[in-house]
């Protein structure tokens, strides 16, 4: 069975960081493009950043660009998302999923505010 577990959300100050972890259970990570995507209250669903499978390649959201970074553990099976200089603006559900968005996470919530 295919699961997606996320964790690592909270309340944490403007310009502070936190490290959201997906941890992967029914197929090897590495072998799929992965994305993490949020949801902020009142919004649709915005895209965040991608990893690819193999090569690891790296993409992000204008809005996350040199802030956060997308990145796995292979020997874990896990995705993690370092998110630094946090935002009131990036208060919202995260979720990582297959890129191809078959398989979804329950959602872990980050809350920026003072």
């Amino acid at each position: 069975e295919v699961q997606l577990v996320e964790s690592g959300g909270g309340l944490v100050q403007p310009g502070g960081s936190l490290r959201l972890s997906c941890a992967a259970s029914g197929f090897t990570l590495s072998r799929y493009g992965m994305k993490w995507v949020r949801q902020a209250p009142g919004k649709g669903l915005e895209w965040v950043a991608t990893i690819s499978s193999l090569s690891a390649r790296r993409s992000y959201a204008d809005s996350v660009k040199d802030r956060f970074t997308i990145s796995r553990d292979d020997g874990k099976n896990t995705l993690y998302l370092q998110m630094n200089s946090l935002k009131p603006e990036d208060t919202a559900m995260y979720y990582c999923a297959r890129h191809d968005g078959s398989y979804w996470g329950q959602g872990t919530q980050v809350t920026i505010a003072s």
